[in-house]
């Protein structure tokens, strides 16, 4: 996969990809990998036949939207991003260029599509879930942690998705009878102080799906290791940057089925008349490194549940 910025004089009569990672590199790679790849198996070998370019949002609205903007300017044939915050930028930007998302959370109640078998408009894609899980998260997380009575939510307010996910998330904490605390942010800077906050008021935390925090992974890993608290997510990048659990969809089919759509896209459909698609599989990652620092005990049952261990 060559990350490029520019295309050649003979690669800009290509059909063009506009590529809008809402996050980095670093933590979407592996997805837009297997996206690529599948890509080339339809016939749509990039450089050769299709010409994909390339930019980073790294978790910014205000990025998004130059991004989203450029890729108008530079009529591109469709636009791909995944996250909400994203992809509405991009329709913001466009109701004319195709914009497929191989991941976004309630598609609906964001306002991304009319509804998932008739998306309206310009927009289509494929949900992950994430709000549907967030108890499925926290009775997995409960397994690992038994006595847990106090849960901290994080996410960021000003994301849709991720502010529903966090209202999802309190509500099944309290009906698990715990007690819960949430927290939202809408800037990097607010993540350090939030930790502070949770000091010593909870025992666990909930990481409610978010570019801003996907983009701070690392830090948001470190400090949750500081403050000694187990951590449940719904994206994989943060277990594997030190997080301790993951639930959710698995994300490398769902990017997989989106090379499917922007398919059928280059060869003439209209994104109108192709459903929003949910996933169909689901992944369980736990990384026991990290269990080992917090003096956590995984129990047997949950590890033969796991479709991944990091060690």
């Amino acid at each position: 996969m060559a990350i490029r910025g520019t295309c050649t004089q003979q690669a800009a009569k290509l059909p063009t990809i506009g590529f809008l990672g809402s996050t980095n590199a670093a933590a979407l790679g592996p997805w837009l990998a297997a996206f690529v790849a599948r890509l080339g198996v339809l016939g749509w070998i990039e450089g050769h036949i299709v010409v994909i370019e390339y930019r980073w949002g790294e978790g910014s609205v205000e990025r998004y939207s130059a991004i989203a903007a450029e890729f108008v300017r530079r009529k591109v044939d469709i636009i791909v991003t995944s996250s909400t915050p994203a992809v509405l930028a991009a329709k913001h930007a466009t109701s004319e260029i195709p914009i497929v998302f191989p991941t976004a959370g309630d598609p609906i109640a964001t306002g991304l599509v009319e509804s998932l078998v008739h998306p309206g408009g310009n927009v289509t894609g494929l949900g992950f879930q994430t709000i549907e899980t967030a108890g499925k998260r926290i009775q997995l997380l409960r397994q690992i942690v038994p006595n847990l009575k106090r849960l901290a939510v994080l996410g960021n307010s000003g994301d849709p998705a991720s502010a529903a996910e966090m209202v999802a998330a309190g509500s099944a904490a309290a009906t698990l009878g715990l007690e819960n605390q949430t927290i939202g942010i809408q800037q990097a800077d607010e993540i350090a102080p939030a930790f502070e906050t949770f000091k010593g008021r909870a025992e666990a935390l909930y990481v409610a799906t978010s570019p801003l925090l996907g983009a701070n992974n690392k830090l948001l890993a470190a400090l949750a290791l500081s403050a000694r608290l187990p951590t449940v997510h719904g994206t994989r990048y943060y277990v594997v940057d030190g997080g301790l659990m993951f639930y959710g969809a698995n994300f490398t089919d769902l990017w997989r089925r989106a090379a499917d759509m922007v398919d059928k896209i280059l060869r003439g459909a209209k994104p109108v008349d192709l459903p929003v698609e949910q996933p169909t599989t689901f992944e369980l990652i736990i990384n026991r490194t990290t269990a080992k620092v917090l003096g956590l005990t995984i129990p047997a049952s949950l590890l033969s549940l796991a479709d991944e261990l990091i060690e």
